[in-house]
């Protein structure tokens, strides 16, 4: 998938099929929405094409209005909704920057400047609750009339359900707050995870004797904390078992070297060999949260940070075990 930061670059395709919107989680609705752009596309012989926005736009107009509460919390990273997009399929992704000069663009503005000057759009496929332009004035039937004079087809998909109940980001963000990791999964299509670049801590978790691998999350309200059983991809080819605190460590100095900011810190349960003890820092990983233990916690000084973690260690070691057995008993019964 090429990724293209606004339209304005000679790469992007001169005319493609193209759906709009954040796409944060890309959970089974979108998964099922980039399926039927990528037949439209191939049937119209042109590239499929996401259209995206950074930051997203509550979080702009969060910051606009100084009212942070208006913000969502952050399903994925910008590093993660690309590479779900990629692999689903679609040819190629423009995220643009939604700023002053974005929203304030009227619907008609949207549609000439972006859409069919900037994307040369052939098919555009949008939400049952698709709006667009400034103060959000533009909906569907504005859309589709635009399409017949300039020359595009509009598509509209209704709501994608699951077991009745409507698949969405905000569902996906309820799940995660609830700590409900089994939802989420059943929303996502697959078991909940961030990645990144492994990046260097205070290390702290070396001398409490729990070395750990950091990934930055890149937004300041995510939608999932606490303490999680997880599994780590990336490092010696197989899942490796740990457990894993997303958020902001409220027993150490907020002042540290991470400034405070979301990190998704991860002790691997058993440490790959090969890396030694610098091996990790700079590789890209994934880190799958399948299992969440308990809201972060304040412990009172290191000693009783360190019992924590060790008792963090046997939860997930438990968890593992019984997930283990039950995959066993599975195993037996479909023998059977």
């Amino acid at each position: 998938m090429q990724t293209f930061r606004g339209t304005h670059h000679p790469g992007i395709a001169s005319a493609c099929a193209v759906t709009i919107g954040n796409f944060d989680g890309v959970h089974r609705g979108h998964q099922a929405m980039l399926a039927l752009l990528n037949n439209e596309a191939r049937h119209r012989g042109v590239p499929s094409c996401v259209l995206t926005f950074e930051p997203h736009p509550r979080d702009y107009f969060a910051a606009v209005q100084r009212k942070p509460e208006i913000a969502p919390a952050r399903v994925a990273t910008l590093r993660d909704k690309l590479t779900e997009l990629a692999r689903c399929g679609v040819d190629q992704c423009v995220v643009l920057r939604f700023d002053a000069r974005l929203s304030s663009l009227v619907p008609d503005a949207f549609i000439e400047q972006v859409l069919v000057q900037g994307l040369g759009a052939r098919y555009v496929l949008v939400g049952d609750d698709f709006r667009f332009g400034a103060r959000r004035a533009g909906d569907y039937a504005m859309l589709d009339s635009a399409g017949s004079r300039y020359g595009f087809d509009v598509a509209r998909m209704n709501s994608y359900q699951v077991h009745g109940l409507r698949v969405s980001s905000s569902a996906v963000r309820e799940a995660l707050a609830r700590g409900d990791m089994a939802g989420t999964a059943a929303l996502l299509g697959r078991p909940y995870s961030i990645s990144g670049h492994v990046v260097h801590g205070r290390k702290l978790g070396r001398e409490l004797g729990f070395k750990t691998l950091n990934l930055r999350f890149a937004h300041w309200k995510p939608a999932a904390s606490g303490i999680f059983a997880v599994h780590v991809h990336g490092l010696d080819g197989t899942p490796i078992e740990g457990v894993a605190n997303l958020g902001i460590r409220p027993s150490l100095d907020p002042a540290d070297v991470n400034g405070g900011r979301v990190l998704l810190e991860t002790h691997c349960l058993r440490w790959p060999a090969t890396l030694g003890d610098e091996g990790a820092y700079g590789k890209i990983i994934r880190v799958e949260l399948l299992h969440k233990l308990h809201d972060e916690l304040r412990y009172d000084g290191l000693d009783a940070l360190k019992a924590g973690i060790a008792r963090d260690c046997d939860a997930a070691r438990a968890f593992f075990a019984a997930t283990h057995a039950e995959t066993r008993r599975q195993t037996t019964r479909d023998r059977i």
